[in-house]
Protein backbone atom coordinates (compact mmCIF):
# COMPACT_ATOMS: atom_id res chain seq x y z
CA UNK A 1 0.00 0.00 0.00
CA UNK A 2 2.36 2.89 -1.47
CA UNK A 3 -0.52 5.19 -1.21
CA UNK A 4 -2.03 4.98 2.38
CA UNK A 5 -5.22 4.24 3.52
CA UNK A 6 -6.80 7.66 2.30
CA UNK A 7 -6.28 6.38 -0.94
CA UNK A 8 -7.73 3.14 -0.40
CA UNK A 9 -10.79 4.49 1.66
CA UNK A 10 -11.18 7.05 -1.30
CA UNK A 11 -10.98 4.41 -3.66
CA UNK A 12 -14.00 2.29 -1.51
CA UNK A 13 -15.77 5.47 -1.72
CA UNK A 14 -15.30 6.15 -4.97
CA UNK A 15 -16.24 2.45 -6.13
CA UNK A 16 -19.18 3.03 -3.86
CA UNK A 17 -20.41 5.64 -5.56
CA UNK A 18 -19.92 4.55 -8.89
CA UNK A 19 -22.32 1.49 -8.01
CA UNK A 20 -25.13 3.54 -6.30
CA UNK A 21 -25.38 5.86 -9.36
CA UNK A 22 -25.17 2.86 -11.66
CA UNK A 23 -28.43 1.55 -9.90
CA UNK A 24 -32.05 1.98 -11.63
CA UNK A 25 -33.57 4.06 -8.94
CA UNK A 26 -36.18 0.80 -8.12
CA UNK A 27 -32.78 -1.05 -7.44
CA UNK A 28 -32.28 1.66 -5.35
CA UNK A 29 -35.44 1.78 -3.46
CA UNK A 30 -34.95 -1.85 -2.28
CA UNK A 31 -31.80 -1.81 -1.37
CA UNK A 32 -32.72 0.72 1.18
CA UNK A 33 -35.16 -1.71 2.42
CA UNK A 34 -33.14 -4.73 2.49
CA UNK A 35 -30.60 -2.54 4.29
CA UNK A 36 -32.96 -0.94 6.40
CA UNK A 37 -34.23 -4.67 7.61
CA UNK A 38 -30.51 -5.45 8.69
CA UNK A 39 -30.74 -2.80 10.75
CA UNK A 40 -33.57 -3.49 12.09
CA UNK A 41 -32.28 -7.54 12.60
CA UNK A 42 -29.14 -6.42 14.26
CA UNK A 43 -30.94 -3.86 16.86
CA UNK A 44 -32.26 -6.95 18.74
CA UNK A 45 -29.07 -7.79 19.50
CA UNK A 46 -28.48 -4.23 21.09
CA UNK A 47 -31.83 -4.50 22.17
CA UNK A 48 -31.12 -7.64 24.16
CA UNK A 49 -27.52 -7.19 25.23
CA UNK A 50 -28.74 -3.55 26.93
CA UNK A 51 -31.32 -5.19 28.74
CA UNK A 52 -29.28 -7.95 30.07
CA UNK A 53 -26.58 -5.53 31.09
CA UNK A 54 -30.01 -3.73 33.53
CA UNK A 55 -30.35 -6.84 35.08
CA UNK A 56 -27.20 -8.51 35.20
CA UNK A 57 -28.03 -11.66 33.71
CA UNK A 58 -28.24 -13.11 30.04
CA UNK A 59 -31.93 -12.19 29.40
CA UNK A 60 -34.10 -11.89 25.77
CA UNK A 61 -37.05 -8.99 26.03
CA UNK A 62 -39.77 -9.40 24.05
CA UNK A 63 -38.58 -6.31 21.98
CA UNK A 64 -35.76 -8.71 20.90
CA UNK A 65 -37.80 -11.14 19.18
CA UNK A 66 -40.38 -8.23 17.59
CA UNK A 67 -37.30 -7.01 16.04
CA UNK A 68 -35.86 -10.36 14.87
CA UNK A 69 -39.51 -10.48 13.43
CA UNK A 70 -39.69 -7.05 11.59
CA UNK A 71 -36.07 -7.31 10.74
CA UNK A 72 -36.57 -10.80 9.47
CA UNK A 73 -39.50 -10.32 7.57
CA UNK A 74 -37.87 -6.85 5.76
CA UNK A 75 -35.09 -9.04 4.90
CA UNK A 76 -37.26 -11.86 3.37
CA UNK A 77 -39.28 -9.62 1.11
CA UNK A 78 -36.12 -7.89 -0.25
CA UNK A 79 -34.53 -11.48 -0.44
CA UNK A 80 -37.67 -12.46 -2.46
CA UNK A 81 -37.63 -9.33 -4.53
CA UNK A 82 -34.28 -10.32 -6.08
CA UNK A 83 -34.65 -13.76 -6.43
CA UNK A 84 -32.16 -14.44 -3.67
CA UNK A 85 -32.37 -18.10 -2.70
CA UNK A 86 -29.94 -17.95 0.02
CA UNK A 87 -31.38 -15.11 1.68
CA UNK A 88 -34.56 -16.81 1.47
CA UNK A 89 -33.56 -19.83 2.99
CA UNK A 90 -31.88 -17.75 5.29
CA UNK A 91 -35.03 -15.55 7.05
CA UNK A 92 -37.71 -17.98 6.46
CA UNK A 93 -37.07 -20.27 9.12
CA UNK A 94 -36.08 -17.73 11.65
CA UNK A 95 -39.24 -15.37 10.99
CA UNK A 96 -41.73 -18.87 11.88
CA UNK A 97 -39.66 -19.19 15.26
CA UNK A 98 -40.07 -15.16 15.99
CA UNK A 99 -43.92 -15.20 15.20
CA UNK A 100 -43.84 -18.40 17.00
CA UNK A 101 -42.33 -17.08 20.43
CA UNK A 102 -44.19 -13.92 20.41
CA UNK A 103 -47.25 -16.40 20.23
CA UNK A 104 -46.09 -18.13 23.06
CA UNK A 105 -45.28 -15.18 25.22
CA UNK A 106 -49.01 -13.53 24.35
CA UNK A 107 -50.26 -16.94 24.98
CA UNK A 108 -48.28 -16.99 28.25
CA UNK A 109 -49.13 -13.40 29.41
CA UNK A 110 -53.20 -14.12 28.85
CA UNK A 111 -52.59 -17.09 30.98
CA UNK A 112 -50.85 -15.26 34.07
CA UNK A 113 -53.76 -12.15 33.53
CA UNK A 114 -56.55 -14.69 33.60
CA UNK A 115 -54.67 -15.90 36.86
CA UNK A 116 -54.59 -13.39 38.23
CA UNK A 117 -57.90 -11.93 37.68
CA UNK A 118 -59.36 -15.17 38.93
CA UNK A 119 -56.95 -15.12 41.82
CA UNK A 120 -58.25 -11.45 43.04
Amino acid sequence: MDQGIGYFLGHIIQAVQNYLNSMPKGDLTWLCIGLFGQVLFMMRFIVQWIHSERHGQSLIPVSFWYFSLIGGLTVLAYGFHKSEPVIILGQLPGTIVYARNLMLIKRNHNKNTASEIIND
